[in-house]
């Protein structure tokens, strides 16, 4: 009976993630690729100091247009179900004329997790503030909301997830960017762990809206 069950909620979860694949995979937009490594050092049981870089290719994945470094420090002892952090991210990314331009943007997070029929949940908030180059400067919302399936494949620890985030600017703009996430997060030896995504991107532009879609990969070292 409960290899029926387990085979039950995989054939589910596998459903799931083929159906968001193949629908949002019609997209006509263009196909990106974007690469990101980060990673993770415990200062002691409550602060953990992290480091990332991401690195986009968009126009069939084949131009390099954007890269960020993003520092943060995290505080993760108020509360099994809560995280705090607050991260200083700087952005280098092509403009319409394909000029190199700088944004800073300085961000804090705040995290939620839980747990709800075995499905463990997370929601992510972040408000940042971005400073950009030749353009005005504004802040942002920015909320994630994860599900990622309690149930683990081969050696590499597999975990099937989905996750939704919504963009909204204050200053006029209001509602103006979702991203549709369909993935897996496995483990490697030696405290590195991983992510392969396809992400759908649809967002705001000239008063219409473009999608994007995009494969991701992301390495995480954990110390």
């Amino acid at each position: 009976m409960k290899r029926r069950n387990r085979l039950r909620s995989v054939l589910t979860v596998t459903s799931i993630l083929l159906v968001t694949e193949i629908c949002l995979a019609s997209s006509d937009g263009d196909f990106e690729y974007w690469s990101k490594a980060s990673v993770a050092f415990d200062i002691d049981k409550d602060w953990t100091l992290t480091f990332e870089e991401e690195f986009r290719l968009g126009d069939g994945a084949g131009n390099l247009y954007r890269h960020h470094s993003d520092l943060g420090l995290v505080y993760k002892s108020s509360a099994d179900w809560i995280d705090f952090g607050l991260n200083y991210r700087q952005i280098f990314e092509k403009d319409s004329k394909g000029e190199w331009r700088q944004e800073n943007q300085p961000h804090l997070n705040v995290t939620l997790k839980g747990r709800l029929f075995d499905l463990d949940l997370s929601d992510r908030s972040r408000l940042e503030y971005r400073d950009r180059e030749n353009k005005k400067d504004v802040w942002r919302y920015r909320n994630m909301f994860a599900v990622i399936s309690p149930l683990e494949f081969t050696e590499l620890k597999l975990k099937p997830y989905l996750a939704d985030e919504v963009f909204i600017s204050p200053d006029g703009e209001g509602y103006h960017m979702n991203r549709l996430y369909s993935g897996v997060s496995f483990k490697l030896p030696k405290n590195i762990s991983g992510e392969i995504y396809y992400m759908w991107q649809s967002s705001k532009s000239g008063g219409g809206w473009s999608d994007i879609n995009v494969i991701g990969t992301q390495v995480k070292f954990s110390f």
